[in-house]
């Protein structure tokens, strides 16, 4: 057995966030010595090591929930953990697409801005009419 300190050196989880996994019910509530301290023992440090490396992989918290039930299931089909696993990958995909695309934006923005004492910024006029065609597109909808 192990106290919350020593757990969160174990799996690379900080204190504050293995409270906030128990508070939220991510894991089970920690066992608990006669003075009140938390101990936790090996199966909660596989429990804090999955997540931890579920959360690196940039899984939900609620997708972990999901993954941890199944991977508590002895009888859990693979597909279900497929399912999860391949919607998380097309999350992902999106994501790269949207932050290329903002990549791209702001690094022409970038270029075509002098960066010298002159109050003229190619930047800001972009962000202007970025966010004066948003507002156009949000009143048109």
């Amino acid at each position: 057995m192990m106290n919350i300190g020593q757990a969160s050196g174990a799996s690379g989880i900080s204190a504050k966030m293995i409270r906030y996994y128990e508070s939220i019910g991510l894991i089970k509530q920690s066992r608990r010595t006669d003075a009140g301290y938390r101990t936790y023992g090996e199966n909660d440090l596989h429990t804090l090591r999955f997540i931890k490396r579920a959360r690196k992989l940039g899984f939900s918290l609620e997708q972990i929930r999901e993954l941890l039930s199944l991977w508590e299931d002895s009888e859990r089909a693979s597909a279900d953990v497929k399912a999860i696993a391949q919607a998380h990958v097309a999350d992902l995909q999106k994501r790269i697409v949207e932050l290329t695309e903002m990549r791209d934006t702001l690094s022409q923005l970038a270029h075509t801005c002098s960066g010298d004492h002159r109050p003229d910024c190619p930047i800001l006029v972009g962000l202007a009419e970025e966010s004066n065609h948003e507002c156009d597109e949000h009143m048109t909808h």
